[in-house]
């Protein structure tokens, strides 16, 4: 197998597909000038200094010196730069090819019909002061399976209780920071895979649980208490137990049922990139999320400042313009948000997707993206807001995974499927999260923690649309109650993250 990996004819770089030794053969009379990282970049022809540097046959950052042919490119030699972008709103859209027989799984039908694919207890804090309360009434109802601790045995169709805390709710502004929380909260509370929730408050806090049932309606399966109005804390966990035990039996009632993919929504996450990102396994999760598309499901992308750079590529896929030009605003709105606290939506990767080969934003985002397919994009919508569409929607997030994850289950994805280069550990409750590993190195060293493996691309073993097809198979299994390896460690309490805007006060 030819040593490096070449996307495009008029790439004038190439990836590295192990670890290669000066001297080694990579194109048509050129060989690496020096040892050339597995996953990074080298040049197969003489870059000069501010000539664009291609990957995907898209540009990926400027030459900020002369690179000869063979030489590594990465930030020593490499850097970001402007240049124009054609949006050409809707001129690649086209009609999307639907499977004459949609797939199915084995969901959980609840009574306003929409489908669960798991089934848990939900308590919920309106602020952080109530977080230790809420952990002790779940941990309560925690399985210790190495003690012999089984306290939902008699619940066998109760995936367990949790508690999702975080650390806000007061101290903060009553406008879009208070809107966007409380958005955060009513879509996982509202959320089909929790049979039934409990909000927990501390009763004094900003974030007053009665403001938040009544702006959005919540009435339905929700307890409410307040620490202050009920006694205390000892009063309060008492009382939170009382309303698990009360509820679990008809959370328990529940059976699944044959129901067609078009139910599913999925998010699309990466994290700890690397080099292989982009080549492996979002290719390969593109062509799972088309397969969902086609079966009449929605997959949900997010990381607005990991898309920076390629929105020009979606815009052409949105069916209208008012869709492509709500991705360019959101675009001219993180420029303007992250300038004003001294930051630049343009910066580098984190280090360890540097280190995995990963130079500029630009590089990132265009593999981030394959995540997504090829399908249209049909809508963009705001952070945690109710996604209502079928096909590709983008969601507007940080990059930051926990928080854009947060998001995208507050707006009522089933199912998370996140890959990773370098090795994230990963969970999202009560949405089961899959993890998919882009290289066999990674995947063996951390197979306890990975649910599919896409190095199986790079080594010629597989193609990505059959690496896509094994992908789409598991969702369809996953869905249907499969447990996924972050599962078994019991990731996706810790991960809560509701996106922090504004200032605390």
């Amino acid at each position: 197998m030819h040593p490096v990996i070449r996307l495009h004819t008029d790439d004038n770089v190439v990836i590295a597909r192990t670890a290669l030794p000066a001297d080694t053969p990579i194109a048509d009379g050129v060989v690496t000038s020096v040892r050339i990282p597995a996953g990074h970049k080298a040049a197969a022809r003489p870059i000069a200094q501010g000539e664009p540097v291609r990957r995907y046959n898209q540009v990926i950052g400027f030459a900020t010196t002369a690179i000869a042919p063979g030489d590594h490119v990465h930030v020593h030699n490499m850097g970001m730069g402007d240049f124009a972008k054609d949006y050409a709103y809707g001129r690649d859209a086209k009609p999307t090819d639907y499977v004459e027989v949609p797939a199915t799984f084995e969901g959980i039908r609840r009574p306003d019909g929409r489908v669960a694919t798991r089934n848990y207890i939900g308590i919920l804090t309106s602020v952080n002061c109530s977080a230790h309360v809420a952990g002790l009434v779940a941990d309560a109802f925690k399985r210790h399976p190495l003690l012999g601790i089984e306290p939902l045995a008699d619940y066998p169709h109760v995936d367990g209780v949790v508690a999702l805390t975080h650390k806000t709710g007061c101290g903060m502004a009553e406008g879009e920071p208070l809107q966007l929380l409380r958005r955060t909260l009513a879509g996982y509370a509202r959320h089909p895979n929790f049979s039934h929730i409990v909000v927990l408050g501390l009763g004094c806090e900003v974030n007053q649980i009665s403001g938040m049932l009544k702006e959005h309606n919540l009435t339905d399966r929700i307890r409410n208490m307040d620490i202050q109005a009920m006694g205390g804390s000892r009063k309060t966990v008492e009382a939170g137990m009382d309303f698990v035990r009360e509820v679990l039996a008809d959370a328990n009632h529940v059976h699944r049922e044959t129901v067609p993919a078009s139910e599913l929504k999925i998010a699309l996450q990466c994290g700890g990139s690397d080099g292989y990102s982009g080549v492996s396994a979002n290719p390969a999760l593109g062509v799972a999320s088309d397969l969902v598309v086609r079966n009449g499901g929605t997959v949900i992308l997010s990381e607005t400042t990991e898309t920076y750079g390629a929105e020009h590529l979606f815009t052409r896929r949105a069916v209208s313009r008012e869709v492509g030009e709500k991705l360019v605003s959101l675009m001219s709105w993180w420029e303007d948000y992250t300038r004003k606290h001294g930051a630049e939506i343009n910066a580098n990767p984190s280090p360890g997707n540097k280190a995995g080969g990963l130079t500029t934003i630009l590089e990132k985002s265009l593999g981030a993206m394959a995540k997504a397919g090829s399908t249209n994009l049909v809508d963009v919508i705001q952070y945690a807001e109710a996604v209502t569409a079928k096909g590709f929607v983008f969601m507007d997030t940080p990059g930051f995974d926990p928080v854009a994850a947060t998001g995208q289950v507050a707006g009522g994805a089933n199912v998370v499927c996140f890959t990773t280069g370098r090795g994230s550990v990963f969970g999202c409750k009560p949405a089961p999260s899959i993890k998919i590993a882009t290289n066999t190195p990674l995947y063996r060293r951390m197979e306890e923690d990975m649910d599919v493996n896409c190095g199986t691309i790079l080594e010629g073993e597989e193609t990505v649309p059959e690496s896509g097809q094994r992908i789409f198979d598991l969702i369809l299994r996953v869905a249907s109650g499969e447990r996924t390896k972050s599962e078994l460690f019991d990731f996706g309490s810790a991960e809560f993250a509701p996106w922090p805007l504004g200032v605390t006060v």
